[in-house]
């Protein structure tokens, strides 16, 4: 890292001393750019070269590709030019020469007239020429091809070949050509013009493979050419390659090396610099920067910049830089204050040593600046919790020492030093404990000898002691963490004297105890008694509980046994009052058996109601809950009491949404309605209103009847809804009734995990509300 800050420096130092002048400055900014630009596009570069390359390979590829292309037209062309013209000139000799030809020996002086007819070279690169009479037999060749003459020409060319019926109209073409009888055919370019006289043509041949032959061996030369080419830039962009993989993993690893050994530093609270003493110039690296709040960056700092945000009460840099050089003096260890970006001080203490480098002759300070204010804040801190803790001490009432683990005085208070008149001289810090106590004035005599003695023997815990003068003392000692002693001295003398008084008042106090003691048997007596009395109470609690539940199922029974001839009762009165087997008679008679009905059906109200109240508390009740409509089991209830209503004119009011629906018992729901009605309507006097009305309140529907009845006094409301309990008695009640309609409908709306509530006043009405679950479909 330091090699790094020197060569950025050094780098930094050659741009300072480029020159001064403006033209110097602009190149300089020009060529600073231009490296940064280069740099930041290296990556970039280093991918596109080898890009680059294989683009032009490719490029020269097809380049010659379409050379050789353009070669192997013009060879073909030049073949059927070199064809046609050599046909026209061996047809023109050989027309001129026709009548010269004899009867003995025609082919042998043809095959004269054709070589003279050949122009020089005719028969290189593969020509034949093929002439044939005017029957298609060939009858001279050259080069000679003894092979083909005889030989029709069809048989080299096909009979439908256009070459032989076009002749020169045909031009040259590329045909299959069987030289050898049964052999393969190979394609040849062609030409055949026709002949006058005897003659019937000359035909031109040559094999394609002679055609290419030149043209096949420059292929072969550029392509073995461009292949090596291709390998050697191959290799070459394969060598560039790896090399930039090299340094671009070089430099990932130089990132890295670099940014942990960054991010050590930075999290180590210290920073790298290097100082250039001759010239003044310092280099930062970005830790240090952060260090201070500051924006990282390369430039290097004049003097004046650093001297501007060092504290001048804690080090002159001027003044270590004139003494360094001076002095020859290399290590360098200084602690001093630096401004923050945020206008803080942070202490920094800066180590260092002097260098001068191979090729310079400026030294340089190179070292590391280390954060070193919290360590200066904590000691700050440990001097001033030290001073308190001495003012603490000090003002403590009781005599306080403590001792390390070599039994030597650490501190001690001024009322330690005056209980045992110790000379200044020896309570100071370091002072062996058998000193300190050989110099003690007024010693422990009690309750044992003290000697002199190692404190790292002596016991832990308190004990107490008396002093020469008589004084006592309570020494509590304690083993410190590092292995020394704390004690302290409290003065007990007073305590001590109380407690002589405390032992006379102990005698006295036996005598109370035992009179206590008396007294505590006589209450334990008392107390076995009442447990005896708690016990009866429990046994006749639960005989009193099992004869209510005796109570209740014997209704349950009775009022069973009780329905069956009410039933016939009610049924027989209700045929005789209606006569429907006849008259009666007297119309007394008719009287007496709508009484007879009419007290039926009360009595038989009252034993249902009993039967139902038994039930309740039988624990046999249940309820099945489902959707039922509000409006509906109010409009029921309501027309039920409509008639008792009617016959003392009483208005009944049902204010019940339709939509409102709750989830509850059918019967249970128009049962408590019911008896909140009745009662409603019973207890309210002539042209009286009762009114039944809900409303939603969160997820429960609030039903609640409201009568201008006589009201209830509030001693009473709170019994009212027990069974069997009537606010008038059998004496003075004016209504008929068993007393178990509240109590049944508050057990109902229990069972609906509701709760029935009666709010009246005295001659001026009664509202008894109570709730239900509101239904889902709400």
């Amino acid at each position: 890292m330091a090699s790094d800050a020197s060569t950025r420096r050094g780098d930094k130092e050659s741009e300072l001393e480029a020159g001064t002048a403006p033209s110097g400055l602009t190149l300089r900014t020009l060529t600073s750019s231009f490296r940064s630009s280069l740099n930041r596009s290296d990556g970039v570069m280093r991918r596109l070269i080898p890009g680059l390359a294989i683009v032009f390979i490719i490029v020269l590829a097809l380049f010659r590709a379409g050379e050789l292309a353009g070669d192997y037209s013009d060879t073909q062309r030049t073949a059927e030019t070199t064809l046609s013209l050599m046909a026209s000139v061996v047809a023109g000799g050989l027309m001129s020469s026709e009548e010269k030809l004899p009867e003995t020996g025609y082919r042998t002086t043809l095959k004269r007239i054709l070589a003279d007819s050949l122009p020089a070279g005719a028969t290189s690169q593969g020509r034949i020429f093929l002439v044939t009479d005017d029957a298609g037999t060939i009858v001279a060749s050259a080069p000679i091809q003894p092979s083909l003459e005889s030989r029709p020409i069809s048989d080299l060319l096909a009979p439908s070949q256009p070459l032989t019926v076009f002749g020169a109209r045909a031009g040259v073409l590329s045909v299959p050509v069987v030289f050898a009888t049964g052999g393969d055919s190979e394609q040849s370019l062609a030409t055949v013009h026709h002949l006058d006289g005897q003659l019937g043509m000359i035909a031109v041949l040559q094999p394609e493979s002679a055609v290419y032959a030149d043209w096949r061996d420059d292929l072969s030369a550029n392509v073995t050419l461009f292949v090596g080419t291709s390998l050697v830039l191959l290799a070459v962009i394969y060598g560039f390659f790896s090399q930039a993989s090299r340094a671009e993993t070089a430099d990932d690893m130089y990132a890295a090396t670099r940014g942990r050994i960054d991010t050590a530093l930075t999290h180590g609270r210290c920073g790298l610099f290097d100082w250039d003493l001759s010239r003044g110039r310092m280099f930062w690296s970005s830790s240090l920067y952060e260090l201070l709040g500051r924006e990282p960056k390369d430039d290097i700092l004049s003097f004046a910049d650093v001297s501007d945000i060092t504290h001048p009460d804690d080090i002159d840099l001027l003044g270590l830089a004139e003494h360094l050089l001076e002095s020859g003096e290399t290590l360098v260890d200084e602690t001093f204050r630096m401004r923050h970006a945020d206008g803080s001080w942070i202490w920094l203490r800066a180590r260092g040593e002097i260098q001068s480098e191979t090729g310079r002759a400026e030294p340089h300070l190179i070292g590391i600046c280390i954060d070193i204010t919290e360590q200066h804040e904590l000691a700050e801190q440990s001097r001033m919790a030290d001073l308190r803790l001495r003012d603490a001490i000090e003002t403590i009432s009781e005599a306080f020492v403590l001792w390390n683990a070599r039994n030597e005085l650490v501190i001690c208070n001024s009322n330690y030093q005056s209980l045992h008149s110790l000379p200044n001289a020896v309570i100071k810090s370091g002072t062996p404990y058998k000193d300190v106590m050989a110099a003690a004035a007024n010693a422990e005599v009690a309750p044992q000898p003290v000697t002199v003695r190692q404190r790292g023997g002596a016991p832990e815990g308190s004990y107490e002691a008396q002093l020469e003068d008589g004084r006592w003392l309570q020494i509590s000692e304690r083993r410190t963490k590092d292995g020394g002693f704390v004690s302290v001295g409290t003065d007990i003398t007073a305590l001590k004297k109380h407690e002589e008084k405390l032992m006379e008042s102990e005698k006295r106090l036996k005598a109370t105890v035992s009179d206590l003691q008396k007294s505590r048997q006589t209450l334990e007596i008392q107390a076995r008694q009442l447990v005896e009395m708690a016990d009866k109470y429990q046994e006749e609690k639960t005989r009193a509980e099992a004869a209510n539940q005796a109570k209740s199922e014997f209704l349950a029974n009775i009022s069973h046994e009780l329905r069956t001839p009410l039933n016939a009762i009610i049924g027989f009165s209700d045929i005789m009052t209606q006569e429907m087997f006849g008259p009666l008679g007297t119309n007394r008679y008719a009287d007496y058996c709508k009484d007879i009905y009419s007290s039926g059906t009360y009595l038989l109200n009252v034993i249902n109601d009993i039967l139902d109240m038994s039930k309740i508390e039988a624990g046999r009740m249940s309820i099945e809950t489902e959707t039922v409509s509000a409006a509906a089991a109010a409009d029921d209830a309501s027309r039920i009491v409509t008639g008792a209503a009617t016959e003392k004119n009483i208005t009944v009011i049902a204010k019940v949404a339709d939509t409102l629906m709750v989830q509850a018992d059918k019967r249970a729901l128009k049962q408590i309605l019911l008896n909140l009605l009745a009662n409603a309507v019973k207890f309210t006097p002539d042209n009286g209103t009762v009114t039944l009305t809900a409303s939603p309140r969160g997820d429960k529907l609030r039903f609640e009847v409201n009568d201008t009845g006589i009201g209830i006094s509030e001693r009473d409301i709170e019994r009212l809804a027990q069974p069997f309990v009537q606010v008038e008695n059998q004496f003075t009640k004016t209504h008929q009734g068993s007393g178990l309609g509240l109590a049944i409908a508050r057990s109902l709306v229990e069972l609906h995990g509701g709760k029935l509530t009666i709010e009246s006043k005295v001659k001026k009405g009664t509202s008894v509300s109570f709730t239900l679950p509101l239904s889902d479909t709400n």
